[in-house]
């Protein structure tokens, strides 16, 4: 399956959650903000949600404004 990851392109064996993926690549989720196909997907659905093939995932970190 390829995916891309901040514009870059990275090819997984398996099928994983968006949690297992950043998991994976070792990635802290603490202060991550994510976006796949330009949606924002919001932190507590990670366990839940399939990264898909051909995805477009872009990483940020979260910052909080006022």
């Amino acid at each position: 399956m390829k995916i891309n990851i901040n514009d870059q392109a990275v090819e997984l064996n398996d099928r994983l959650t968006l949690a297992a993926l950043l998991a994976q690549l070792q990635y802290s989720a603490e202060d991550t903000a994510l976006a796949i196909n330009h949606i924002i997907i919001p932190r507590s659905q990670w366990p839940q949600h399939w990264v898909n093939d051909g995805d477009d995932i872009l990483l940020f970190q979260a910052i909080a404004g006022g």
